[in-house]
């Protein structure tokens, strides 16, 4: 099939002079295109391979956007791939700001400055780890809002968001002597469901914001890219590094022989999440696969080729089950944070000089080099219950959302009943991180990454106070769950157990306080010195804290919070992102450009508080350091699963190779708690593994993930990575459960579905590396609709 001259349209003239925004349309150029033919990308007619590196301008300090473009350039490039934040860029309702940090036109004008092509992103979604994909909060204060759908209001706002964008850059396409040479049409949405008509939708929505004469491309992974594949849409797949590249792009070859081959994702390293190890990918695996698709004429995208810091409140969570991301986007890229060249940088720049066509790689641009900030203490505290800000009174539980909140925490305060004997307070449900008192002493936390909702509560007279302070962290960006509200999202009981009976309280009559995460929400507090406050447990009090710290020459550190516990920092009322002592992240990325000679003024809201109130700046970060108790295992100490009263629903073999495998049931069976025994593996070696697991209904169709937990594995590779049980159903076909070698087979995983299931097959994916790794043979299935005895 030829793929030539795919998306031409007139611009919108409207679009074209919009002057209210100061962009002038630019001088029109003869001759300049970019165009998928036979086999290869063109560019001005002649054969053009993208080697395209992802940057996402939101993420770089704006002092810093010409250096790391430069450092992209030196590193072989000739592309800058780049996504658009609709919640960055809308952070309320019509209320646009492309200004400072948000100026996209000036990064893309940038880009062409330095002779680079630009992938232009739009969404309306993106991932990438920010916060709820890149939507903004304000649609769920419409509570029955279908998110990527073709929901009225939520067409509505795509269309004025496209149309916001392309009143900046749209007139800076190829075809406009301009570096945008391709625009996305959404963004991975066989990950999200099958809509062909949504997403024709959003390519018309683009075409009347674009015009006609920019190519447009969907990009998906092998494995799903055909649910949503328009014809007069290039097509793109996303895969990571290790993966069989030849048995990745098969099936579109198959679909379309003559189209030009691109990997428009091609994952570099990995995102951390709280609370796990830290991740990294090989060097080795990187660069052999750049080495293999550049040899083969394939296009790629590196993602990340520099990561950057998801600032203030912006980094997201992945789903299912609920797993926040640290405040670094480090990405393990060839680039790092701080845009120095790593190790995997000066490799990978080797091999992209053999692709340059016989000429020298451009020079690195000076680097900011590093320094360090001696300690200092933090003198002033604001503390929380003295600072509370004024109130709202409802007698039945609301989101954030509700009461028009986007970020930060929000306290609910009511009053018990006689409470005689122990008793359980359960609430329903805490997003994200809960903290509970009565009468201001502190009961105990919720933290949703655990699905805690409930606990013991101590006899109480009546009348007792009851606080739930409840923090929210990123919002899922991945999956269907991005529909993700904060704060209580339904309703607090307590149950206490009179004369045999249970007895259940609904609370109700709330006095709600809205602790916006925004810079004058801290500076309003009223401070005192921290000398005069006392330690509870080890802990200073929950609050903001102030400190002054003198710089003699700014340039970029590492700002320790080791100390600390859990909460957000400002520096020089810039938000420099999360901090939470679990790690792996303990220091925070602080650019010498938003230092001051001199003093500098740093807050930092701790919701848990510090053990000690200080900090310093490191010449290096220190992003893989965990502080748990043990590590995060689904067996605990003596568990070892017996199946011998229990018959195999299934007995089956799997066939070698990569790609999805299905086997079905004789009939189908119901029940609630599934048990994959994995006897052997394809290679004989004693690891197994699983990339991603789908269970299928009485209809032959996927049961939804969301609810599914894993309960129990005989093992876990935890040890330096976070190749874990619930890796089979996080919708990442790039991670994998994986065993820890030298433990010798059966393998076993237990997964709880969350309620009682009719199943009639498995559909079975083995890791995406050549040869499959840890790939199973023979297999068993079990059903039960108790637990598994351990």
């Amino acid at each position: 099939m030829i793929l030539k001259t795919i998306l031409r349209p007139l611009m919108l003239t409207a679009l074209m002079t919009c002057s209210c925004y100061g962009t002038p349309a630019a001088e029109p150029v003869a001759d300049r295109s970019f165009e998928a033919g036979l086999g290869t990308f063109l560019l001005d007619g002649e054969p053009f391979v993208v080697k395209a590196a992802e940057l996402h301008y939101p993420r770089i300090p704006r002092p810093y956007w010409d250096q790391r473009i430069k450092m992209c350039k030196a590193l072989g490039m000739n592309t800058i791939c780049l996504y658009t934040f609709w919640n960055a860029h809308e952070p309320r309702q019509d209320q646009f700001d492309f200004s400072g940090q948000n100026d996209l036109r000036e990064f893309v004008k940038l880009c062409q400055e330095n002779d680079m092509k630009v992938i232009l992103r739009p969404g309306p979604y993106v991932c990438a780890e920010w916060e709820m994909g890149g939507l903004p909060w304000w649609l769920l204060r419409k509570k029955d809002i279908r998110l990527r759908q073709q929901d009225p209001f939520f067409m509505e706002r795509v269309d004025k968001f496209q149309q916001a964008v392309a009143s900046r850059v749209g007139d800076l396409t190829i075809a406009d002597g301009g570096p945008i040479i391709m625009v996305q049409v959404e963004n991975e949405y066989g990950s999200y469901g099958t809509d062909k008509p949504y997403i024709s939708a959003i390519r018309d929505m683009l075409r009347k914001n674009f015009g006609d004469k920019v190519t447009m491309f969907q990009c998906d992974w092998s494995s799903n890219f055909l649910d949503n594949g328009l014809d007069d849409l290039v097509w793109t797949l996303n895969f990571g590094t290790g993966a069989n590249i030849d048995q990745q792009f098969a099936p579109l070859k198959e679909q379309r022989p003559d189209s030009p081959l691109m990997c428009s994702e091609f994952w570099s390293g990995w995102f951390d999440k709280w609370g796990a190890n830290h991740e990294t990918r090989p060097a080795a695996d990187m660069i052999a696969g750049i080495d293999e698709m550049l040899s083969k004429g394939i296009s790629f995208s590196l993602y990340m080729t520099h990561g950057g810091t998801n600032w203030g409140h912006w980094a997201g969570a992945n789903s299912p089950g609920f797993a926040p991301d640290v405040t670094s986007y480090d990405y393990d890229a060839p680039i790092s944070e701080s845009g120095q060249p790593t190790p995997k940088f000066r490799e990978l720049r080797k091999t992209m000089e053999k692709y340059a066509g016989g000429r020298k790689l451009p020079p690195l641009p000076p680097l900011v080099k590093p320094v360090s900030v001696p300690a200092f203490e933090f003198t002033e505290v604001a503390p929380l219950w003295e600072n509370l800000p004024e109130s709202k009174k409802d007698a039945a539980i609301r989101t954030m959302e509700e009461y028009d909140q986007g970020f930060g925490s929000i306290l609910y305060r009511t009053y018990l009943p006689e409470l005689t004997s122990a008793s359980m307070l359960t609430v329903s449900d805490p997003h994200d991180f809960a903290q509970v008192f009565v009468d201001g002493k502190y009961i105990g936390s919720l933290d949703r990454r655990n699905g805690e909702k409930e606990l013991r509560l101590p006899p109480v007279a009546k009348g007792a106070r009851l606080d739930i302070l409840v923090e929210a962290m990123g919002r899922i960006n991945f999956g269907r769950a991005i529909k993700d509200f904060k704060g209580i999202t339904d309703n607090v009981t307590v149950t206490e157990d009179r004369d045999r009976h249970k007895f259940v309280c609904d609370l109700r009559n709330w006095e709600v306080f809205n602790i916006e995460d925004e810079l004058p929400t801290y500076t309003a507090m009223n401070f005192r010195p921290v000398a005069e406050a006392e330690m509870t447990d080890g802990r200073l009090p929950r609050g903001v804290y102030r400190a002054r710290f003198h710089v003699s020459r700014p340039s970029d550190t590492f700002l320790d919070f080791s100390t600390w516990g859990k909460g957000l920092v400002y520096v020089n009322g810039h938000p420099l992102g999360r901090i939470w002592e679990i790690g792996p992240q303990q220091t925070l990325y602080m650019p010498g450009c938003w230092l001051k000679k001199g003093e500098n003024e740093i807050l930092v809201f701790d919701i848990v508080g510090p053990r000690q109130a200080r900090s310093q700046g490191f010449k290096e970060p220190v992003l893989d350091r965990l502080s748990l108790a043990s590590p995060q295992l689904h067996r605990g100490e003596g568990d070892t699963l017996n199946l011998a009263s229990f018959t195999p629903v299934l007995a089956g073999t799997f066939r070698p190779g990569n790609g999805w495998q299905e086997v079905r049931l004789d009939a189908p069976v119901r029940g609630r708690y599934v048990c994959i025994e994995a006897l052997d593996a394809i290679d004989g070696k004693d690891v197994a593994a699983i990339a991603e697991l789908y269970l299928l209904d009485e209809n032959g169709e996927r049961l939804s993930r969301e609810p599914w937990t894993a309960v129990y594995a005989d093992s876990e590779d935890v040890a330096d990575g976070n190749r874990s049980a619930d890796k089979v159903f996080d919708l990442q076909e790039s991670t994998s459960w994986t065993t820890v070698a030298g433990v010798p087979f059966p393998h076993a995983i237990v997964i709880d579905l969350g309620g009682e299931r009719n199943i009639s097959g498995l559909q079975y994916l083995p890791r995406m590396e050549s040869d499959a790794p840890g790939a199973i043979r023979n297999f068993r299935l079990y059903v039960s609709p108790v637990p598994f005895p351990l």
